[in-house]
This record gives C-alpha cells, sequence and structure tokens, in this order.
C-alpha cells in the first residue's frame, strides 16, 4: 500500500511538474521587480537550479518567505514549511526524529536542513522530487505533514489582503496561481546558501583550524571524504550505510522510487554543513548525537547485498580519532546562515520595502 501511495504520488507530482512547465507568455513578461543576483560562493560548482524562467528578484523572494512561513499552507493553519525547517537549527527540525504535522501524525522520515538545494538535481532522502519548484507538493499534499492541497491555499490567500500587495509586487498584478506559489517558494529556498562557517573560512584565508581542529580535517579527508565531498559535503549519491530496517516505517530509501532491489536501504548522503545544528540523525533520525552515529561506523554497520563498498569493514575511528573529528564538524557550523535576517519570519507586509 505504501508504495501504491509513492507512485501515485509522483504521478500527481509529475502532472504538477507538466502544468507548471507550460508557462504561459505573460505570466514570464508580469514578472517585474528588483533581480537579486545568485552569487555562487567562492570554491562551489555551478547550481543545477539557476532560476531559468523564475528571475530572482526582491519581491519574489519576500513572497516566498511569506509563503514559507505561513501556516495557510497546512489545512488546519498550524504547520507551516518552517515548522519542520527551523532557522535555528539550519532549517531543520529541532530535536524531532521524525516530523510531525496535520493531526498530530507523523510522517517516516527526519526533515533535512534547508540549505544549498540549489545544487541537487534531486530532492529528499530518496531523490523522489527532481525539481525544486514542485518540491513543496510533497509536504503539502503529505497527509501526515501539511494535509492541504494547492485549490485550498489559493483561496485562502486569495481573501488575505497582504498577499494581494505580495503578489502585486512580485509579478505586476494581484493574481495568485499554483505556478506564482511554486515559483516564489523556489526563490526562497534555493536561496538559503550557506557557506561562511569557519571552514569557509579558513579556506579564503581568513580564519585557521585550531590545534584540535586541524587533525580532525586530516582524518576527515581520510576517512569521511569519499561520501562527504567538499565544498558541499556531500556527493549527493545514494548509499546503503549499514542500517538496519525500522520494523514500523518499514522504509527502503530509494528502491521505493525505483523499485530496483539494488536500492534497498540506500538514502541520500547528507551534507555535514551544519550537522552540531541538524541533529538527531539518519533518514529517520535513528542516531540521536553525532558521537552515536561515528559510533555506526566504528563497530555497527550491518552486512547486507546493497551495502556500500566502502563500509564493507567500517570506518575504524579511535576514540581520539572520534574527539579530533568532532572538533573539525563544529568548524562546519555557519552562525550568519542561522542568524541571517533575510530567511527569518517576517513580521508584517510592512517588512517589505
Amino acid at each position: 500500500m505504501k508504495i501504491l501511495l509513492v507512485i501515485l504520488f509522483i504521478s500527481s507530482a509529475w502532472l504538477q511538474f507538466s502544468f507548471l512547465t507550460k508557462t504561459k507568455k505573460e505570466d514570464r513578461a508580469s514578472l517585474i521587480g528588483t533581480p537579486i543576483r545568485f552569487v555562487v560562493p567562492k570554491g562551489f560548482p555551478q547550481p543545477v537550479y539557476q532560476f531559468k524562467n523564475n528571475t530572482l528578484t526582491k519581491e519574489g523572494f519576500e513572497l516566498g518567505r511569506f509563503l514559507f512561513y505561513d501556516g495557510k499552507l497546512s489545512r488546519d493553519g498550524n504547520f507551516p514549511c518552517a515548522s519542520c525547517h527551523q532557522q535555528f537549527a539550519a532549517f531543520a527540525t529541532f530535536e524531532h526524529r521524525l516530523s510531525h504535522g496535520y493531526n498530530n501524525q507523523f510522517s517516516y522520515r527526519n526533515a533535512p536542513g534547508l540549505f544549498n538545494v540549489a545544487w541537487e538535481k534531486e530532492l529528499h532522502w530518496d531523490g523522489g522530487i527532481n525539481h525544486i519548484e514542485i518540491q513543496p507538493l510533497a509536504p503539502i499534499t503529505n497527509p501526515h505533514e501539511m494535509a492541504e492541497d494547492l485549490d485550498d491555499i489559493i483561496r485562502k490567500l486569495k481573501k488575505d489582503s497582504t498577499y494581494h500587495k505580495l503578489f502585486k509586487a512580485a509579478y505586476g498584478d494581484p493574481g495568485i496561481n499554483s505556478q506564482r506559489i511554486l515559483r516564489a517558494l523556489a526563490q526562497f529556498t534555493a536561496s538559503l546558501v550557506s557557506a561562511n562557517s569557519k571552514y569557509d573560512r579558513v579556506m579564503r584565508g581568513e580564519d585557521s583550524f585550531s590545534s584540535y581542529e586541524q587533525p580532525g580535517y586530516q582524518i576527515f579527508q581520510q576517512k569521511c571524504s569519499s561520501c562527504h565531498r567538499e565544498p558541499l559535503f556531500t556527493d549527493l549519491s545514494y548509499r546503503n550505510t549499514g542500517i538496519s530496517v525500522d520494523s514500523a516505517l518499514l522504509d527502503y530509501g530509494r528502491m521505493r522510487i525505483t523499485g530496483n532491489k539494488t536500492d534497498s536501504l540506500k538514502f541520500k548522503v547528507p551534507s555535514l554543513r551544519n550537522v552540531f545544528l541538524t541533529g538527531p540523525y539518519g533518514h529517520d533520525g535513528r542516531f540521536p548525537t553525532i558521537s552515536s552515529m561515528l559510533d555506526h561506523y566504528n563497530s555497527g554497520v550491518i552486512n547486507s547485498l546493497t551495502l556500500d563498498p566502502l563500509l564493507k569493514h567500517g570506518i575504524p575511528l579511535s576514540n581520539d580519532d572520534k574527539f579530533y573529528l568532532i572538533a573539525f564538524l563544529g568548524t562546519l557550523t555557519d552562525t550568519s546562515f542561522v542568524n541571517d535576517k533575510r530567511f527569518s519570519a517576517p513580521e508584517s507586509v510592512g517588512e517589505v520595502k
């Protein structure tokens, strides 16, 4: 039944995407406002999402920000996007193993940190969404999360005079439709760039690692960087890291999307950026601390047919290795990102200049 629901959802998402790509000429032409240049951080590759047919503007970004923090996008008004993606937790869910939503329900996965998604060709732990502009459809329509649909959202937004002003500022007229909603959200989420941690400052020659962080960086390069590749600290691949199947969730990862048994228990390699802020860890939040996660790689890897070859013998880590490695991982915390007022909840329409 779960696989059937996933297939139905993907089919629905593709239909929505097909609709969205048939952009009306007047909608493209009506995009107005002040253009914003998307800056690729030094050392980063070119992003996958480059705002084609969705020009990044100050007004479009602000509209996306309002929508991201607005409970109107959920059925009962209590679960905006920001309820599972909290800025102080690097837009992950603070200390919650699983995402939770409408009617006190829980989803079957941990909400990942929402940053640097413009570099992701596929989204979610299983890569089930292949375009950032349709990604919001998954949590919005999920009955365990926001439990809403776009038609109801549009009706609610049309009753709010604030949105008449915001849509007019972004598009030249107050018309509200699904395409504009999803593209405005994409402008906001694609702009959530984290690239100013101590690690980044060291790489730019503006700072230096401490006597604990430097050996931790060397251990990271030797034992972790094959999967958590710099500068994104993920290679965006799908790997079986030697975990067991949760008997309640029965989540087999990438195989739910491809139907291929060789993808069983494979999940996207998460970024280690801001890892101090995004716990608990793993696709289902099974690791409460960084130490427990390292213990898994040291001695808890379970062998199976789809186990990643790099983990055949686990990742041997001494207590000193763990100490230094954790010290280095602390340098990946981007405090400027989690305190950036541009990404914070707006107080009122008066914030829009």
